[in-house]
């Protein structure tokens, strides 16, 4: 596989699979950008770097009477998770897997795709062949294939692009 050049001009090999140290640099190029971000906005908010899963995890909470919940909308958390990741990758040359959470919006999402999973379910149980769901991130579509494993259910995903989604059929 050939090399990448990173903005110094410096050749690092390009990465498969990411080692601890890259994901945690990954990490601090992320926090410091976001740092920043909220700085220029004028929000208040505590960054904690996770490094699981192949993947490095920023958390932003609120602290106090902070203003953070202007960004913790999932459309919102999503269109900042894709500029971190750009700035990541424009800084060390590398795609970047990381996933960002601001002030809870992960754990609302995913509670709320499992109401989803459990609606689709209900409606196979009451006669359905299958039952598809809204179009979703690789991401997303990933938490429903485990939540609908965990029920005892099959997914799939079909579609392309922006309308990839998953559909769910007994096992």
């Amino acid at each position: 596989m050939s090399d990448v050049i990173d903005r110094e001009g410096t050749e690092k090999p390009r990465r498969d699979d990411p080692t601890v140290e890259q994901l945690e640099e990954e990490g601090e190029i992320a926090a410091d950008y976001i740092e920043e971000f909220l700085d220029i906005c004028d929000l208040d908010g505590d960054l904690e770097i996770d490094v699981r899963n192949g993947r490095a995890y920023i958390s932003v909470t609120a602290t106090g009477e902070s203003n953070l919940r202007v960004l913790a909308k999932p459309d919102v958390v999503g269109a900042l998770q894709e500029l971190v990741r750009l700035v990541v990758q424009n800084t060390n040359g590398s795609f970047s897997r990381l996933i960002l959470d601001v002030g809870g919006s992960r754990d609302a999402r995913q509670a709320e795709l499992a109401r989803l999973v459990d609606a689709a379910i209900a409606r196979i149980e009451g006669g359905a062949q299958d039952a598809a769901l809204p179009p979703m991130s690789s991401y997303e579509r990933k938490l429903v294939h485990d939540l609908v494993s965990e029920r005892g259910f099959v997914s799939e995903s079909s579609g392309e692009g922006h309308d990839r989604h998953t559909v769910i059929t007994r096992s």
